[in-house]
């Protein structure tokens, strides 16, 4: 099995609707740090597992500097966009998305 990470850097903001009170509702931004895990027992024609740059043409050219509600059609928690990205490379087995320091939400296939 073959295994690749890509690691890209999002400025984006985002508000959430929540049951409770928070100031999370109102719009605000994060510098997102979202990891992508990919992986293929057979590499490709091009001896990859799939490009890097792909990887971030469909995640990094469609978030950054982007307003997650208007981009994205969910709730766009960590959580959530993390099952989004993971659902956009087809190679993909799993998802980190670090909101700040300290706040990650993983999405990991079932197999």
């Amino acid at each position: 099995m073959y295994y690749i990470t890509k690691q890209m850097e999002i400025a984006a903001s985002h508000r959430l609707s929540l049951d409770y009170e928070s100031k999370c509702t109102k719009l605000h931004g994060h510098n997102w740090r979202i990891t992508v895990h990919c992986k293929a027992k057979e590499l490709n024609k091009d001896g990859m597992v799939v490009d890097f740059k792909h990887i971030k043409n469909k995640i990094h050219g469609y978030l950054d500097h982007g307003v997650l509600n208007d981009l994205l059609p969910f709730n766009p928690t960590a959580e959530n966009i993390a099952k989004w990205v993971t659902d956009q490379i087809p190679e993909c087995w799993k998802t980190e998305v670090q909101e700040s320091d300290g706040n990650t939400a993983i999405y990991e296939k079932d197999e």
